[in-house]
């Protein structure tokens, strides 16, 4: 865009050319003045004129769609200086307050020169007529600015008073009522009447139970004329299972939740515990500032539960990568960006995508802004790909052991802890022993010495023979060395050891330089796409490390030296452990010493076995840096802990035994105790009977992603364009100035909890908001805030500002109940209307329903629609929780996965198998969410392919079957009519008109001819399915009831909510 400095600088000079387009401009004002305002009739601040504008619902909407970009927060590309989303800076030169004459934006608006148009002719942006009179009247009216309304924390309201409702004013109505009518009075309106009560019945038991109401409940209902049967209905259905179920779909979306981990490789992936427990949470009535709290911190709680860790999945659920060559940083950032974005949109309603790369265009987040809520969910022990030779699950996890498992998982610690103790008495007493022995005699006379003084290698390598591979050999240290180019692996024939079994490995190694990353030796399949699953010894910044791994880095032990080897010399290397899975049992000696070592990872929980790569290698791994133009000789490896005595004798180069010899007399006992003594052999055997047992169950148990955070903050940088390659200055976790400040409670530094904290105090001015919005948005379709994805500049005002406010403070002050918010809702007279519109004038005043006059219709969700249809057909599985099922739609999907069989096929939706890149077909076509981001909102459209599946799919017949068979089987004494009467409840929750039962009549006679004489069509249209068809009913008969059934499912009454 070109620059517009120069423009505004000659503005006095284009000012006459302008004056003169005010008379062909002042003939329309008096029929836009009245225009103007209709739309926003529904909004009008009760203390204000009736003509009086509001910057925030009449103008802020214009000048954010078509200014801001050039002109408003973001001050790096912000055009001519000027700043119209602030007072201060609209008021500078380009406002005059009264004076809509000197104004330089109005005149820019209404200027017909293309070099003085704004916005520019290039912009693809233009202001109406009706808006540039709105600007006009409103610099007219001194140009007063307001705060962005969702910025502004929500203020107590009084509910609009009976009497200034009039005839509006209802016996039945409550406090959501006055607000809504009082709307519909200023413009003009009326309220339509009450829906007929099996309308409403249908309509809450899907929006509580997403599922229909069954016949005997519909009667009941109808039976019962109490002023309390409505509140009998909510109440029932609230304390339902189903409850739950059908509220964490909706959360679902917003959660990005998804059973596989997305992109190419698309791998199935352990979640559906979080699923249950938002289900759980739902049905308990978790309190909405709990519900946010435990799973954007339930870790940082004080005394956090295994249920409350749980919770955290919910920033884990990001799409993950694991494909070959991806840089393990730049998708670790990814992550971390996908958690902050997640919890500003499904939490805040902000769009804090926009902010990544520069500061926000409509709303004031900076790009710092961005980073700072970054820094809150940067801090966990996590990689950038996740394993693809393994199936480890990303670190950092949660076990979920049963009460059983847990049980025994305490047994085997205490037996541990008994074994570790009986081993450290056993070695004391026999050291006494030795001593004394020693005192009394030489080592030549001890006759209980065994054969083998020393530990024998299970591997030796002395690399005198020439390499088969490029590696060269050269002049080692005892003989022949190879020279490694780090390309070319030496493999060996041994250890696949596991975590429990003490082992050693020593060599001669040589460095030629200072080494950033080089694999000296290691027994894993590949680095990255093994996540380093197994053990490795590793040179660092010239350091060496020594590891134990599972899942690296959140599941594994490892130290490193303190200081670097020596560069360019022979060096000898012993790296031992005991088999403790801790990083204290990990030793690493240097020329024969044990040197001084900083633990670098201590957590080590389950197997170090798996994945390929069962043997040692030196000098090269899979996508790692080999160690090249290092040098090793005199490999060995033993399946023992070496003592002090063998790891000194081997870097002399003299790995025999002389009992002639003047050892050291403590390093001599120690050995003695390590290698000789048969009592503290047994002792350490029975401690490792006892490891491996725990090893054992331990790596059986499930374990789910979670956030755990790391013992030291790890820094978080601004990035450059949002580049994960391009840090800039550390930013502190924060939150934006233009909301009210976080509450550190004393803490050096916030956390999530202080973030949760935050988000869930009553001042907040967005959390509470987004809340109702969402829980509006459930009952009626669209929320009071029609964007709920954006509560910001560009997002849509809410169509009544004060009933958002009462309820936002109505949730805060009544503990955050959710069903207790759902239930106000639907006791409204506004949820019980009538969805038939009788007022001529809606087209002009109210289009779009803004207002409630009459209750919105619009199709069932396609969770509902396929659970109705097994629910109606009896097929329906009401086992809550477990593994995702997979039914018939999965095997056609873009990427097929093998169906179910039985129970998994007839499950409820929201247990559906959900594959991140080839999501279930069906539930697509009717719109589901496809879960790749998170999701707040659906997209509703229409389209022949809905038509088809529902007509068409496997799961949709084979339902209706179920439906006919129930209903032939139980017509033998009743007639056609009645039958189909009932079929017509059972899918439409009412009764049918004479019209409905006519054309059901003739439908069912003439596909029972079809099929009485097409025996073959019968047979094939009764196969579809697994399910059995019943042959002790007439087939045809049955046929052709299918047929009107799998009608009825796709007819309105059965598809739209009403």
């Amino acid at each position: 865009m070109r620059d517009l400095s120069t423009l505004f600088l000659t503005r006095d000079g284009k000012r006459n050319l302008n004056q003169r387009k005010l008379g062909s401009w002042n003939w329309i004002v008096s029929v836009i003045c009245v225009v103007a305002l209709v739309p926003f009739a529904n909004a009008d601040d009760a203390s204000e004129p009736e003509d009086a504008i509001q910057f925030n619902r009449d103008i802020r909407p214009i000048l954010s769609e078509n200014c801001f970009h050039c002109h408003g927060p973001d001050d790096e590309n912000r055009e001519a200086g000027l700043h119209l989303d602030t007072e201060e800076g609209a008021k500078d030169w380009a406002i005059v307050e009264g004076d809509w004459e000197a104004s330089e934006v109005w005149l820019r608006m209404v200027s017909d020169d293309p070099d003085m148009l704004m916005p520019p002719p290039d912009s693809e942006r233009k202001v109406t007529p009706e808006q540039t009179e709105l600007v006009r009247r409103w610099i007219e009216q001194g140009a007063h600015y307001q705060s962005h309304w969702s910025f502004i924390s929500p203020a107590d309201v009084d509910v609009p008073d009976e009497d200034a409702l009039g005839e509006q004013s209802s016996a039945g109505a409550n406090e959501i009522d006055r607000f809504l009518n009082l709307a519909l009075t200023k413009a003009g309106l009326q309220p339509e009447g009450e829906a007929d009560r099996e309308t409403w019945l249908r309509r809450v038991t899907f929006d509580l139970i997403g599922i229909p109401p069954t016949l005997s409940e519909m009667d009941a209902f109808l039976a019962d004329d109490s002023p309390m049967a409505k509140v009998r209905v909510i109440d029932r259905l609230l304390a339902r299972p189903e409850y739950g179920e059908r509220m964490a779909t909706d959360w679902l979306d917003a959660a990005r939740y998804s059973d596989t981990y997305g992109y190419q490789v698309d791998r199935d992936r352990f979640v559906w515990p979080w699923r249950d427990w938002v289900t759980n949470a739902f049905n308990d009535n978790m309190p909405y500032d709990e519900f946010v709290t435990q799973q954007l911190a339930g870790d940082l709680l004080p005394g956090a539960t295994r249920e409350q860790i749980l919770a955290t999945t919910f920033n884990r659920l990001h799409p993950q990568k694991v494909e070959g060559g991806s840089v393990p940083e730049e998708f670790r950032i990814e992550y971390v960006a996908d958690r902050a974005q997640t919890v500003a949109t499904a939490m805040m309603g902000l769009t804090y995508e926009c902010c990544r790369c520069h500061n926000h265009k409509y709303d004031p987040i900076s790009q710092e802004n961005y980073f700072q809520l970054n820094a809150f969910f940067d801090n966990i022990d996590e990689a950038g790909l996740y394993s693809y030779f393994t199936p480890s699950v990303p670190t950092p996890t949660l076990p979920l052991p049963t009460e059983e498992e847990e049980r025994r998982l305490k047994q085997l610690q205490s037996d541990i802890a008994v074994a570790e103790q009986r081993l450290r008495t056993t070695i004391q007493e026999r050291r006494d022993h030795w001593s004394e022995q020693l005192n009394q005699t030489n080592l030549t006379s001890i006759d209980s010495l065994p054969e083998h003084r020393l530990a024998k290698p299970v591997a030796s390598l002395d690399f005198e023979d020439e390499p088969k591979s490029p590696n060269q050999s050269v002049e080692g240290k005892v003989g022949k060395a190879w020279q490694l180019t780090g390309d070319d692996a030496v493999a060996t024939e041994v250890g696949n050891f596991d975590r429990s079994q003490p082992f050693s490995v020593s060599l001669w190694m040589k460095t030629p330089d200072l080494k950033e990353r080089a694999v000296v030796w290691h027994r894993s399949r590949a680095w990255t796409d093994a996540a380093s699953r197994g053990y490795e010894l590793l040179i660092l910044d010239g350091k060496l490390q020594w590891s134990q791994i599972h899942f690296w880095p959140g599941n594994a032990i490892s130290v490193v030296t303190n200081e670097a080897i020596p560069v360019g010399e022979w060096v000898h290397v012993t790296a031992t452990t005991e088999g403790s899975s801790s990083a204290s049992g990990l030793k690493i000696h240097v020329n024969g010493k044990a040197v001084e070592t900083s633990v670098v990872r201590d957590t080590l929980t389950k197997q170090i076995q798996g994945g390929g790569g069962d043997n040692i290698t030196i000098g090269e791994r899979m996508r790692d840096r080999g160690f090249k133009k290092g040098a090793v000789d005199q490999f060995r490896v033993f399946d023992v802990r070496l003592s002090d005595l063998e790891i000194q004798q081997l870097a002399r180069d003299k790995y025999e035994f002389d009992t002639e010899s003047d050892w050291d007399r403590d390093q001599l006992i120690d050995h003695a105790l390590e290698r000789w003594d048969e009592e503290v052999a047994s002792a350490r055997a029975k401690l490792r009977e006892a490891r491996v047992a725990k090893c054992k169950l331990e790596d059986s148990l499930d374990e789910i992603m979670v956030m755990r955070e790391l013992p030291e903050q790890r820094p978080t940088h601004l990035l450059a364009r949002g580049v994960y390659d391009s840090p800039q200055q550390v930013v502190q976790p924060g939150t934006p100035d233009f909301l009210p400040p976080m509450n550190s409670d004393g803490s050096s530094r916030p956390n999530r909890l202080t973030l949760a904290k935050w988000l869930c105090d009553r001042g907040h001015p967005l959390t509470s908001r987004v809340a109702v919005n969402r829980l509006w948005q459930i009952c009626f379709g669209q929320g009071l805030v029609r964007t709920p994805e954006d509560f910001g500049s560009q997002g849509m005002p809410p169509t009544h500002p004060e009933l958002l406010d009462w309820l936002a403070l109505d949730l805060t002050d009544n503990g955050w109940d959710l069903k207790r918010m759902m239930k106000q809702i639907m006791l409204s007279d506004a949820y019980g209307r009538s969805s038939v519109s009788t007022q001529d004038k809606l087209a002009l005043v109210d289009p779009s329903n803004r207002l409630l006059s009459h209750f919105p219709t619009y199709r069932l969700p396609a969770e509902m629609l396929r659970d109705q249809a097994l629910a109606a057909g009896g097929r329906l599985v009401r086992t809550m929780g477990g593994p995702p099922a997979k039914p018939y739609e999965v095997e056609v999907s873009f990427k097929p996965t093998d169906r179910d069989k039985g129970e998994g096929l007839y499950r409820r939706s929201l247990y559906t198998y959900w594959k991140r890149t080839s999501p279930a077909p069906v539930m697509t076509t009717l719109d589901a969410a496809k879960r790749d981001v998170c999701r707040v909102q659906r997209e509703r459209t229409a389209s022949p392919l809905q038509a088809f599946v529902m007509l068409n799919g496997p799961q949709t017949i084979e339902a209706s079957r179920g439906l006919a068979e129930r209903l032939v089987r139980e017509a033998s004494s009743q007639d056609v009519k009645t039958v189909l009467r009932d079929a017509f409840r059972v899918t439409t929750s009412r009764r049918p008109t004479q019209d409905h039962l006519s054309v059901l009549v003739d439908l069912y006679d003439e596909q029972l001819n079809y099929f009485q004489t097409h025996e073959s069509a019968t047979s094939e249209f009764l196969s579809i399915g697994d399910a059995e068809p019943d042959a002790s009913l007439d087939a045809n008969r049955v046929a052709a009831m299918t047929v009107v059934v799998g009608t009825l499912l796709n007819f309105d009454l059965c598809l739209v909510k009403r």
